[in-house]
């Protein structure tokens, strides 16, 4: 009996692979426990020095998982800050993980396989598995929950057990296989390839909630909002789901270049902050963030006619002041996280006296992931791909996002051996048309250890 890699590998039957034997080890970027301290002093915490590709044990799935060869994956600023262990060490989350005890235990190692997407093949299920078979094809939610949790059956979010899922988890997705519970799982839509499918779930479903889901800010038709990064993973979706509910997105980049990538997404109105002057306070001077925001709103305002109704925020401690001053009256700042810095100071009138809200979103539940894919599979949205890798080059892509020269998604093969495989709907695909699903492909950064993506 052959391999499950070589089964799956040469689209054999469900059958086949399950009756294919399971290799011990696998190979998978992970981090070492003894690296820990290896940027203490350090100023340039290079993430190509903690980035270990190489063999490390086959977990056995729990009851309620199954096992997934990946045949790609994608890079997410978690996988940053892991590997420069900031703001902690991610081996603490795992250490806290497994003193939970039975299948938990499994996941406190001395080495940590990253990774919060997926893109692969189902090669196992367990015991308890009732809505997924060996053969299917899948996306993982970066989204853990404790679905025994009550407040889960309301909002996996809300749940205080909820992981990230690669990040606060064992056995991610930068890797040949990995483990993610059932509860996880989302169809992958079948016109798309490995790769382009894998840069879908963390950044897209974060940009759905935030601005679709009754849970984020409920935008509307009609609704201007303001997208900061908007060529990074999350703000490139936030633009397509701005544009494909009859809103107006105003997207603020950072270089000429991200402003033509942004036009190629279709953004109805692109500001390069750098030719207005904002985005070089470090968020800690009021009377700055309230200056740039009046000059930045004086451009909205030229163009649409009124001030934003949304900010989409995700940028933190360098823009929030803005954001706040910046939106209408009534009007909602939605953030999911804070790439330059957490600790955001703000004038809080503006929030109070003109009744402004501010809203915390972070992932997706798994309704509303099913839902985006949804849209995904009516070729509605499209994938944000730019660069791809090759899994032994992960410290290469993991880099570019480091170091923020990359536009929209990076991609991994994992155990994909070229790009342009897994499309089971060619007939959609064609349909819809290459350029148009990957519209920031010609953005590929020229980095050493790039592949070359084309069909």
């Amino acid at each position: 009996m052959g391999s499950v890699t070589d089964a799956v590998l040469a689209g054999a039957s469900p059958e086949e692979v399950e009756r294919a034997a399971l290799p011990e080890e696998f190979t998978a970027a992970h981090l070492r426990i003894e690296d820990v301290d290896v940027f203490r002093g350090v100023a340039d915490k290079d993430v190509r020095k903690t980035l270990r590709v190489g063999p490390v044990p086959l977990p056995e799935p729990a009851p309620d998982e199954v096992l997934v060869a990946v045949m790609a994956s994608s890079i997410n600023y978690n996988t940053v800050w892991s590997a420069t262990f900031e703001p902690l060490p991610t081996f603490r989350f795992l250490a806290g993980y497994g003193r939970q005890g039975g299948w938990a235990a499994r996941h406190d190692q001395p080495y940590h396989v990253l990774g919060s997407d997926a893109a692969g093949v189902i090669v196992r299920v367990g015991s308890a598995v009732r809505r997924w078979r060996v053969g299917d094809h899948v996306l993982v939610n970066a989204a853990c929950v404790d679905e025994q949790e009550a407040v889960t059956q309301a909002d996996g979010m809300l749940g205080e057990h909820q992981l990230a899922w690669g990040y606060e988890t064992n056995f991610g997705g930068l890797a040949h296989y990995c483990l993610a519970r059932a509860g996880q799982l989302i169809p992958k839509p079948a016109h798309l390839t490995w790769e382009e499918a894998a840069c879908v779930p963390a950044c897209a479903g974060t940009s759905y909630r935030m601005l679709v889901s009754d849970r984020g800010a409920r935008m509307k038709q009609g609704d201007v909002v303001l997208i900061w990064g908007a060529t990074g993973g999350v703000g490139a979706y936030a633009v397509q789901f701005v544009k494909n509910g009859g809103g107006i997105p105003v997207g603020v980049v950072g270089s000429p270049r991200k402003a033509e990538a942004l036009r190629a997404l279709g953004c109805d109105i692109v500001i390069d902050r750098s030719e207005i002057g904002i985005g070089e306070s470090e968020g800690d001077d009021f009377e700055q963030a309230i200056a740039d925001g009046k000059r930045l709103g004086a451009v909205i305002r030229r163009e649409t006619g009124e001030d934003p109704h949304i900010v989409f925020e995700h940028v933190g401690q360098a823009t929030f002041g803005m954001s706040l001053f910046v939106v209408r009256r009534g009007g909602t700042v939605v953030t999911c996280g804070s790439s330059t810095g957490y600790r955001h100071r703000y004038d809080n009138r503006y929030l109070w006296m003109k009744l402004k809200r501010v809203i915390g979103s972070h992932v997706a539940n798994l309704h509303e992931q099913w839902e985006c894919a949804r849209l995904f599979g009516q070729g509605r949205i499209m994938p944000v791909m730019s660069s791809l890798f090759p899994l032994n080059e992960v410290g290469e892509a993991t880099r570019l996002v480091q170091r923020n020269d990359h536009i929209g998604k990076v991609g991994v093969l994992c155990l994909a051996p070229e790009p342009g495989l897994g499309v089971t709907d060619p007939e959609l695909r064609a349909r819809i048309g290459e350029d148009r699903l990957n519209p920031l492909r010609p953005f590929a950064a020229d980095v050493p250890g790039a592949l070359a993506v084309t069909r």
